[in-house]
Order: structure tokens, then C-alpha cells, then sequence
């Protein structure tokens, strides 16, 4: 992941100051207008922000005991709006208290203001003129690309209020309706998105007259079928005045046979990382889920080619042995994740194929392992082609010394499948004849807050597929069967947010072409906070506990 800082154009900061030079209206009907300006509920009520980066605060505040803090990061400004009745042919006047580095306060369309660095709370106003036929006005602050986490507080809008005309009209049809995916039981449909006067909220399929999914996005599954069955499917849109579209042109889908799973090796290993985001414990997870399996995270270098947890953890002895102990009494399992984006890893600090090797059979003779995972990111291994070498030749070696092991390869991806670092990684794979059980993407962090991320899923595992069977001569269901995908919950590092639905619908798409395994980073953020950021102990967004952790124990291959 490359990130980069994006500053305004200097002609562009003229013209912003200049609006922030322009004096209220002192009309005696001036009332505020906002809803929640000061964050005084505690909540983001009256208030959308983009990426779930906005969340409200206790501290710093600049009145009250409440303010707004917006996580800005290298792809998503954090820009929280607010929109609001108004006038015709008026003339508002915008203010608020904001604090951090190039912070906007603005009207879409209108005048904004904007303050370069305020490490104490600066006030910014603006004032602006509704159109001739104007009814509404988006008023919106944000931060700036790579510039941190801003602050505002006590935002007003003064000037009179405006009525709100009645919504009536509905949104467009949905097109383009298709099966993603299917199942014996189950099959995951999607279509193109529709437009509104005001926004689409929501979508609702039907099977015949009955409604049998809705979704935010443009996806959904629908369970519960028979297999080798036909069934009838169309989608409507619906806005929040509950106008809802003319119904899609239907699509026929016929479920699969039913039968037992394919075999092979399928594994459902959420990760779980114990010296981060306050690891909640593995036993709690497995009895509120029913997961079995575990990816527990990281194995790296100590004092040159020495595998620790983290470093610095001995493998015997600690909190991740009583980990592996305790899941493995509730009758699951783990595997190591060796590796990952950062720290001292084994793969550039083993001098030797045969020092890296050795270094693995300490891991896999301290657990009795039956899989290892190497997570090969970064430049000092993905990026490295000596040590991508080093780490198939071990894997090799260890394979070959222990019976049964399965081995797993994990690295990032591009939307349209393996980058050139991953298309050698799996070349080297066939040349060196290292027998990797199942290569596992990392389908996020695509540097696009507005990715649909089940779209980018699937699309990114079939360009895995595409490169595998083009480099081992396998077929389709071969290829499939050594594939692996690891997501992110919630939100990403980029702004990207893959929702419950979404995650569902995935593990749907993976469960009906029998991908080998299923993971996500993380057990520690699988816990809800809406609008709280990019956090280490929960995903960002409004969900339950541990509820992608039960949509991957679903998971079958």
C-alpha cells in the first residue's frame, strides 16, 4: 500500500480565503438551522460521514462537552454533511469552531473557508446566496488527504428555515441483475446500481410477490433454497420517502445438485492477533460462532533467525500457547500466520533456505502443527525476489519433513487479480516445485474508498484462478480448490468498508466454487463502532460481536 499527501493548489487556497473574508447577514430572522452542530447527543445524528471515518469525541472540545473528530487518511477526507431546508433568494451565513491541519467548513456549490494549521480551536465563516429555485443546501467539513485526524465543533447556520417539498418520485429501475454466485442452498445476486432526485437507501428481491432479501448495496444473498431448484428473482430500488422502483426484468437461477462437500482441504481461520486490540479470548469466539479454526498472528524474527510471537514472545510458556491449547480443548485448531506488512521477519533475517526451514520446524514442532501460513508483504519479502525464493524452498522442505502439512501462502492483490510480485511468487512456486496447498489473497486496501468490495473480491479471485490455471495446466475446480481469500471487516486502512452483507455474500461466492480457505483480518475488530475510524479493537461500522466471525464459521469449501 503506497500512500501520498495531497495538498490544495495554491490558486485554490486564494479563493478559499477570500470566501472566509465574507460578513454574516444580521437579518432579525436569523435562527440556526443545523441539526446536532455542537454533537451534544453523542452521536453523528443529523450528520453522513464519508468512509465511517467520522466519530464524536469528548476531548478536545470547544464548547459543551462534545465535538466531532474526523479520521482523514491518505484516500478519504473524512467529510462529514449535513443537508437542510432553505430559501430561495437568501442569504445564510455558515460558521463553526474547527481545529487540526487543512480543515474545510463550506456549503456544496457555495462558499467554503479553511484554515492551513489550528492547533487550538480557530472559528471559520462563510456566507453564501440560495439560487433562485433553491430548497436545500449541503453544508460539510472535512480534513484533507495524509493530514490526520481534524476536529469541529458548535457549527451553525444561520438564516431562516425552509420548507421541505414532498419526495414523490421514485428511482430508477435497477439494472443489469445477475447471479455472483450460487449454491445448493443459497444464491448471491447483483445488479447496477440505481439513481433518485434524492438518494436510494435501499433494495428489496423478490422471489415471485414475496420479498425475500434486502440491501444497501448492490448485492444480496438468498438462503434457504433447494438445490437443483429454478427460481425467479427481481430487485427494486426504494428512497427514504418510500417511493420504490418498478421491479428489475426478472432472472432465472437454478441451484446446484446438492451432495456432499468436495474434499480437499477447507479451512475457516479468522485471524486473531494476541499482542493487539485487546484479543478477546479464542474459547468466547468459538461458543458464540461455532468457529473451529483460528489464524493466530504474528510469528516473526528474534535476535536473527529465532521464530517469537511478535518477536519477542516465546513460542512455549506464554499467552499464545495457552491460546493454542484452549481452542484446541474446545475442539479446534490453528495455524500460525509467519510474517505480515510489518516487523523483523524470518524470511529476510534466515541467511539460508536451510536456516528459514529450520526456523519454520520450530513452529510446527512446538504445536504439532498440521498448516503453516507465511503472510509474504512488504518489500523485504514480497517485493524481494532472493527471499520469495528462500521462503518457497523452505516451505518445500518443511512439506516434504512433515508428512501431511499443509502450506499456505497469503499476499496482497490488485482488483483484477495477482500484481507482478504475486505472478512471480506463483511461477517460482511451479519452477521450484514447492507444492503450496493454497495461495490466499488479501482482496482490500485497493487505495479506493468507494470500491464495492464483494465486486473486487470476486474479481481479484478470479484473476488468481485465471494465473493459476495458466501456470500448473489446472482446470477450473483445481484451481479453485488451492485458493484462499483474507478480508478485511468493516473498514479498511484505505476507507474501503466491506459490510456483513457484503462478507456474507463473499463467503457464499467462495462456498459455491470451493475455494480451500476463508480468513479476515481481524477477531479483535469483529465488534461494532459506527463512525469510530480505523480502530484495533472494533471494524468501524454498526455491527454485532463477532458477526463476521459467524459468517466465516459458514464457511464449507
Amino acid at each position: 500500500m503506497h500512500k501520498r499527501t495531497r495538498l490544495p493548489a495554491a490558486g485554490a487556497a486564494v479563493l478559499l480565503a477570500a470566501a472566509a473574508a465574507f460578513t454574516a447577514p444580521t437579518a432579525a430572522h436569523a435562527a440556526d438551522q443545523l441539526t446536532n452542530g455542537g454533537f451534544e447527543t453523542g452521536t453523528l445524528a443529523g450528520w453522513t460521514c464519508s468512509g465511517g471515518l467520522g466519530s464524536v469525541v469528548t476531548t478536545p472540545v470547544h464548547g459543551g462537552g462534545r465535538a466531532l473528530a474526523g479520521a482523514a487518511t491518505a484516500s478519504d477526507h473524512a467529510r462529514c454533511v449535513q443537508t437542510v431546508a432553505v430559501k430561495p433568494n437568501t442569504t445564510y451565513a455558515l460558521s463553526g469552531w474547527v481545529r487540526g491541519s487543512y480543515v474545510y467548513l463550506g456549503v456544496t456549490g457555495g462558499g467554503s473557508a479553511w484554515t492551513s494549521s489550528a492547533a487550538n480551536y480557530s472559528r471559520l465563516s462563510v456566507s453564501f446566496t440560495t439560487g433562485a429555485t433553491q430548497t436545500s443546501a449541503e453544508v460539510y467539513v472535512n480534513g484533507w488527504y495524509g493530514q490526520g485526524t481534524y476536529h469541529a465543533d458548535d457549527i451553525v447556520l444561520d438564516g431562516p428555515g425552509g420548507g421541505t417539498p414532498a419526495d414523490t418520485q421514485a428511482p430508477t429501475v435497477p439494472g443489469n441483475l445477475r447471479a455472483a454466485g450460487k449454491s445448493a442452498t443459497s444464491v448471491t445476486l447483483a445488479w447496477d446500481a440505481a439513481t433518485d432526485n434524492v438518494g436510494v437507501t435501499g433494495y428489496d428481491v423478490h422471489q415471485g410477490a414475496a420479498k425475500v432479501a434486502t440491501a444497501t448495496g448492490t448485492t444480496a444473498t438468498v438462503p434457504g433454497l433447494n438445490a437443483s431448484t429454478a427460481y425467479s428473482f427481481t430487485v427494486r430500488a426504494r428512497d427514504a420517502a418510500g417511493n420504490a422502483s418498478a421491479a428489475s426484468a426478472a432472472l432465472a437461477v437454478t441451484t446446484d445438485a446438492g451432495g456432499p462437500a468436495p474434499s480437499g482441504f477447507k479451512q475457516a481461520a479468522p485471524y486473531l492477533y494476541n499482542g493487539w486490540g485487546n484479543p478477546p479470548a479464542a474459547t468466547t469466539v468459538m461458543n458464540a460462532t461455532g468457529v473451529k479454526w483460528f489464524t493466530m498472528a504474528f510469528v516473526l524474527a528474534q535476535n536473527g533467525c529465532n521464530p517469537a510471537w511478535d518477536g519477542q514472545r516465546p513460542l512455549l510458556g506464554g499467552v499464545d500457547q495457552a491460546t493454542v491449547t484452549a481452542v484446541r480443548a474446545a475442539g479446534g485448531d490453528i495455524v500460525p500466520s509467519i510474517g505480515g506488512w510489518s516487523g523483523n521477519k524470518l524470511g529476510p533475517n534466515c541467511a539460508t533456505t536451510a536456516d528459514l526451514a529450520a526456523a519454520y520446524q520450530k513452529v510446527i514442532d512446538a504445536y504439532g502443527l498440521k498448516a503453516i501460513d507465511v503472510d509474504i508483504e512488504n518489500t523485504d519479502e514480497f517485493e524481494n525476489a532472493a527471499v520469495q525464493d528462500r521462503i518457497l524452498g523452505a516451505l518445500k522442505t518443511v512439506k516434504q519433513n512433515n508428512p501431511g502439512l499443509r502450506t499456505i501462502l497469503t499476499f496482497g492483490t490488485a482488483t483484477t487479480g495477482p500484481t507482478s510480485h504475486g505472478n512471480r511468487l506463483i511461477e517460482q512456486a511451479k519452477a521450484l516445485n514447492a507444492d503450496i496447498d493454497v495461495f490466499t489473497i488479501m482482496p482490500f486496501d485497493f487505495g479506493n474508498a468507494s470500491t464495492d468490495m464483494y465486486a473486487a473480491t470476486v474479481s481479484a479471485t478470479e484473476g488468481l484462478k485465471t494465473k493459476l490455471r495458466s501456470v500448473f495446466g489446472w482446470d477450473d475446480a483445481t484451481a479453485y480448490a488451492h485458493i484462499g481469500i483474507s478480508g478485511m471487516n468493516g473498514l479498511s486502512d484505505t476507507g474501503e468498508i466491506t459490510t456483513v452483507q457484503n462478507w456474507t455474500a463473499i463467503r457464499d461466492w467462495a462456498n459455491s466454487h470451493h475455494l480451500a480457505r476463508l480468513a479476515f483480518w481481524s477477531v479483535n475488530r469483529d465488534r461494532g463502532c459506527p463512525g469510530g475510524g480505523q480502530q484495533e479493537t472494533c471494524s468501524g461500522i454498526a455491527q454485532s460481536d463477532w458477526q463476521f466471525t459467524s459468517v466465516t464459521a459458514g464457511f464449507t469449501g
